[in-house]
C-alpha cells in the first residue's frame, strides 16, 4: 500500500494494465450462448470531438458490461468507429479547404496545402476519400485515447470502422439479399433534395425549423373571371401543373391559366385541399413540399421542373412555359427567383396586395443549412412499411417483442414506425461512403438501362463499381454503347450502421462468433435515433434473419447545459471532457455519469464530479485503514460480535438492491444504494469497532473478519462505477482483477453472519451520532472524554443497545453509560461532562 493513497495517476497505472492482461477479452471458447453477454456498442461518428454527452451514455453501458463480466458472463463488447458520410465530408471539406469533382483525375502526387486554400480547391474523388480516410484515423486515435482513459471496458481487439473493408463487404451484402428478395429498388421520383450537401435524404433525417416567410396572394386567369390563389412560394409559378380545390367548388373540371407564364392548368378536386384555408384553391408545382408530390401522384400530373440539383432554376425552360417569360429566371438561386418573381407580378397586377409575413416550420436535413427541395432523381430505396401495411404491422410486432428501458421509449418507434410516408431512401450523391454494388448494361446509345443490372458475386465484395468490373466485362466496356456503366452513389451511413451486430459479430465470414453473440443482448443508444438507428437496425434483422437484432434496447437521456438546455454541437454549449478527466479523475466523471438513470436527462454539475472525487479519494483511504488494522489477514476469522454481524447483514441487503437494480437495466440505484452504505461504513461502523479492532482474541478477530468480508464486497459493487479505485485497492490484498472477481451475493455475507440484525447497525451509528453531537454543541474535540452518560429509551431497545455498548463506549470516549428504561419511543444519549 502506498503512504499517501491517491487517485492521481491511477488511469496511467491500470489502462496498460488491464490492456497486456487482456481483462476485457472475449472468451469466445465460451460453450453455452446464454453465457455470453453481447452488446451492439453505439459507433460514435467521427467528425469532431467528443463531448459529455457522450462520456454520459457511454459510461452507462459500461457499467452494465462489467457487472455482466463480474456476473460470470464472456462479454463481447466491441467499439467501432462511424466514419463515413456526410459529417466526415464536410468536415474534411473544412480542414483541408477542398471539395471534391469527381470529373478531375487522380493525382497520386497531390497533397493538401499547409493552409487551406480561399476558395476551395478541388480535388478528384480518390484524392478526396484520401483525405477523408486520412482524417478519420487521425479523429480515431483521439476518440480511443479519451475511451481508455475513461476507463471503458472494450475490448479493443474487435474494433471496427462504418468504411472499413469487413463493413463495406457485410453493408453491400446486406442490399445484394435485400434487392434478390424484392426488398431493395431503384426509382427515378421526386426526393427531398439538401442543395449544400447535393444529395438526396432519408424522411428520418428531416427536421422543421421555424422560419419566416409570407403568403402572396396571386390572381390567375379563369374562364368566368379572376381565380385567387395564396402561396408562400411564388418562385415556383413557371413549375405549376395544377389547381387543386374542395369537390364542391365551381371550378373543379375547367382549366385556369397561370399570371405571368400565361400557361393553362387543369382545376381537379383533392380530399388534402381545405375548403376554409386560403381561398380554397391551391396551386400544385412540381415540386413545392411534400403535399404537392401527394397531389401529383394521386392526380397523375404532368411534371414541370425548374430547380436544379445545385438549388438554382435550370438553364431550359420546363415543357408548356414560354421560353422568353423563362429565361429571365434561369440561374437564379430560389431568393432572387422569388424577388424578381414578385416585383413582375406587382407590374402586372398579378399580385393581389402586400405579401402577408409568417412563420412557418420548414424542411431541413438534419445536418444543413438550407431549406430542403424537391427534385426528381433515380434512387434506392429498401421497403420499410411506408407503403405496405402488412410489413408496417411486422415491424410494429417486432417493436412489441423488444424490451424497452425506459418502456416507455417504445411510443416513440410506433409513432415513427406508424407515420412512415415513404421508404427509406438509402442513396446518396456523395463520394466517402459504401458504394452501391451494382452496375446497368448501356444501350446502343449509351444510355444505362436500369431494369438490367449487373451484379457481383458475393464472393468479390467488398467491390468499387467506380473502378472495378461487372462479370464477364472489362475495363474497355465501361461507358461505351452496349458496354456498361456503374452506379455513381453511395449508400447512406445508416444503411451500414444498421447492421453493425452483423458486422461484429462477423456474419459471413466468421459463423461460430455469429451464432455465439447474434441476436444480441444489448443496444445502448441516444433516444433521438430511435427512427433512424433502431429502427432500421430492426428493418434489416427482420429480412436478414427473420428476428430482432438484439432483445433489449437501452436508451439514454440528454445532458443539459446550466440553461437546461440540451447539449449539442450545432448549439455550441458542449463541454469536452478530456480536461475534466485529467483534473478529476476518470472515476470522479465516471460518477457524475452514472448518477442519471436510463432515459433521464442530466445537467451537466461540475459540483458532481468533485463529489465523485471525494467518494473515490475516501474508498482509498478507509481502505488502507481497514487493511492497515489487519483485515487482509483475517478473511477466514469468525465473525462473532453482534455489530460485525449487523454491518454484514445491512451490506447483504445493499447487494440484493444492487443485483436486481442491476438486472433491471438500473445503474443508478446500485451506485446510490452503495455510496450510501458506505458513508455508513465509513462514518459509524468503522468508528464504532476500530479500538476492537487493534486488540488480539476472538473480539479483535471478528471485527478484523467483518471489515474483510465488508471491504471486498464494497469494492466489487463499486467496481462498475469507480474501476480505476476499485482495481488500485484490490491490487493492495488480493490477485488478479477486480473486474475479473465474482459479483457479489448475500449468501457470501449471512454464510459469515447469518442472524445479523441490520437495525443493530443503525441503533448504534444513531448513538453515535447524539454522542458527537454533544461534543460538538460544547465545542468539544471529538476525542474528550465523557465521564458518564445515560441511555434512555424503551427498555427492549436498551436490551439491543447493551449488544454493542463495549463499542460505542470506546467510540464515544465514554466513562460509564447507564441504560435507564423510559417511556420515549426513540433513543436519547444524554451525556455529563
Amino acid at each position: 500500500m502506498p503512504d499517501r493513497p491517491s487517485l492521481d495517476g491511477l488511469e496511467d497505472k491500470w489502462s496498460p494494465f488491464w490492456e497486456a492482461e487482456q481483462t476485457y477479452k472475449f472468451d469466445r471458447s465460451v460453450a453455452e450462448r446464454a453465457n455470453v453477454y453481447s452488446i451492439d456498442t453505439p459507433p460514435p461518428t467521427v467528425s469532431g470531438e467528443l463531448h459529455m454527452g457522450h462520456v454520459f451514455s457511454y459510461t452507462h453501458t459500461d457499467t452494465v458490461a462489467r457487472f455482466q463480466r463480474m456476473r460470470g458472463k464472456s462479454v463481447f463488447y466491441p467499439m467501432g468507429w462511424d466514419d463515413n458520410g456526410l459529417p466526415t465530408e464536410r468536415r474534411v471539406q473544412n480542414v483541408y479547404g477542398v471539395y471534391c469533382d469527381p470529373s478531375l483525375p487522380y493525382d497520386p502526387a497531390w497533397q493538401p496545402p499547409a493552409t487551406p486554400p480561399k476558395p476551395a480547391e478541388a480535388v478528384s474523388r480518390r484524392n478526396f476519400v484520401e483525405l477523408c480516410n486520412r482524417l478519420t484515423v487521425e479523429d480515431e486515435k483521439v476518440f480511443e485515447a479519451l475511451w481508455r482513459r475513461l476507463g471503458l471496458s472494450v475490448d479493443w481487439a474487435m474494433t471496427y470502422t462504418t468504411i472499413g473493408a469487413r463493413s463495406q463487404a457485410v453493408s453491400q451484402r446486406a442490399f445484394l439479399d435485400n434487392l434478390a428478395r424484392g426488398e431493395a429498388y431503384t426509382s427515378e421520383a421526386p426526393t427531398l433534395w439538401d442543395v449544400g450537401f447535393r444529395t438526396a435524404v432519408a424522411q428520418a433525417e428531416i427536421e422543421d425549423r421555424e422560419r419566416p416567410g409570407a403568403y402572396h396572394r396571386l390572381r390567375f386567369h379563369g374562364p368566368d373571371g379572376p381565380v385567387e390563389v395564396d402561396t408562400t412560394r411564388p418562385e415556383l409559378l413557371p413549375a405549376c401543373v395544377a389547381l387543386v380545390t374542395h369537390p364542391d367548388h365551381p371550378l373543379v373540371g375547367k382549366t385556369v391559366r397561370t399570371p405571368l407564364f400565361d400557361v393553362e392548368v387543369p382545376v381537379y378536386a383533392h380530399p388534402l385541399a381545405e375548403a376554409d384555408k386560403g381561398t380554397g384553391v391551391a396551386m400544385v408545382c412540381t415540386f413545392g413540399d411534400l403535399t404537392d408530390v401527394i397531389w401529383w401522384r394521386d392526380l397523375q400530373l404532368e411534371t414541370r421542373v425548374v430547380l436544379g440539383r445545385d438549388g438554382r432554376f435550370l438553364p431550359d425552360r420546363p415543357a408548356g412555359v414560354p421560353d422568353a417569360a423563362y429565361q429571365q429566371f434561369a440561374g437564379l438561386t430560389v431568393k432572387a427567383a422569388r424577388r424578381e418573381i414578385v416585383r413582375l407580378l406587382t407590374e402586372t397586377g398579378d399580385l393581389l396586395g402586400e405579401p402577408r409575413p409568417i412563420t412557418h416550420p420548414v424542411k431541413f436535413y438534419e445536418r444543413g443549412d438550407s431549406p430542403l427541395e424537391i427534385v426528381t432523381s433515380r434512387q434506392w430505396f429498401i421497403r420499410n412499411g411506408g407503403r405496405d401495411q402488412e410489413l408496417r404491422d411486422e415491424l410494429l410486432a417486432r417493436g412489441r417483442e423488444l424490451k424497452w428501458i425506459p418502456g416507455h421509449m417504445q411510443h416513440r418507434f410506433d409513432h415513427w414506425v406508424n407515420g412512415l410516408t415513404g421508404d427509406w431512401l438509402i442513396s446518396r450523391q456523395r463520394f466517402f461512403g459504401v458504394p452501391v454494388p451494382v452496375w446497368y448494361r448501356l444501350d446502343n446509345a449509351g444510355e444505362p438501362d436500369h431494369s438490367q443490372l449487373l451484379i457481383p458475386d458475393v464472393s468479390s465484395l467488398p467491390v468499387d463499381p467506380s473502378s472495378e468490373c461487372p462479370p464477364g466485362f472489362d475495363e474497355s466496356q465501361r461507358d461505351v454503347p452496349g458496354g456498361f456503366t456503374a452506379d455513381p452513389d453511395v449508400m447512406d451511413t445508416w444503411a451500414t450502421s444498421s447492421l453493425t451486430p452483423q458486422i461484429v459479430g462477423g456474419w459471413g465470414k466468421d459463423d461460430d462468433l455469429f451464432a455465439r453473440v447474434f441476436p444480441m443482448d444489448l443496444r445502448p443508444q441516444g433516444q433521438e435515433i430511435i427512427r433512424t438507428w433502431l429502427f432500421y437496425s430492426v428493418v434489416r434483422s427482420h429480412f436478414e434473419h427473420g428476428t430482432l437484432p438484439w432483445k433489449t434496447a437501452v436508451l439514454s437521456g440528454w445532458i443539459l447545459d446550466p440553461d437546461r438546455k440540451k447539449m449539442s454541437k450545432s448549439k455550441g454549449n458542449v463541454v469536452t471532457p478530456m480536461d475534466l478527466l485529467v483534473q478529476n479523475g476518470a472515476d470522479a466523471v465516471r460518477y457524475w455519469a452514472a448518477n442519471g438513470r436510463p432515459g433521464a436527462d442530466l445537467a451537466f454539475d461540475p459540483a458532481q464530479i468533485k463529489v465523485g472525487r471525494r467518494l473515490a479519494t475516501k474508498l482509498l483511504n478507509a481502505s488502507k485503514f481497514a487493511l492497515g488494522l489487519g483485515a487482509a489477514d483475517a478473511l477466514r476469522k469468525p465473525v462473532t460480535a453482534d455489530l460485525d454481524r449487523a454491518m454484514l447483514a445491512r451490506l447483504a441487503e445493499v447487494v440484493e438492491v444492487a443485483t436486481a437494480a442491476f438486472d433491471a437495466y438500473d445503474h443508478t440505484a446500485p451506485l446510490q444504494a452503495t455510496e450510501a452504505f458506505f458513508w455508513t461504513f465509513c462514518d459509524d461502523y468503522i468508528e464504532l469497532v476500530k479500538d476492537r479492532a487493534y486488540a488480539e482474541g476472538p473480539a479483535g478477530d471478528s471485527a478484523r473478519a467483518a471489515l474483510s468480508a465488508g471491504l471486498s464486497v464494497l469494492l466489487r459493487l463499486f467496481a462498475p462505477f469507480l474501476p480505476y479505485a476499485t482495481e488500485e485497492i484490490w491490487s493492495w490484498w488480493r490477485y488478479g482483477s477486480v473486474h475479473r472477481a465474482t459479483w457479489p451475493t448475500k449468501y457470501e455475507l449471512t454464510r459469515v453472519a447469518p442472524d445479523g440484525d441490520a437495525t443493530l447497525l443503525d441503533l448504534a451509528g444513531d448513538a453515535l451520532r447524539q454522542v458527537r453531537r454533544a461534543k460538538s454543541d460544547r465545542k468539544l474535540s471529538m476525542k474528550a472524554d465523557i465521564p458518564l452518560a445515560e441511555a434512555l429509551g424503551p427498555a427492549a431497545m436498551l436490551e439491543r443497545l447493551a449488544l454493542v455498548e463495549a463499542d460505542l463506549k470506546a467510540a464515544g470516549r465514554i466513562g460509564k453509560l447507564d441504560m435507564l428504561p423510559d417511556r420515549t419511543e426513540e433513543l436519547v444519549i444524554a451525556s455529563a461532562f
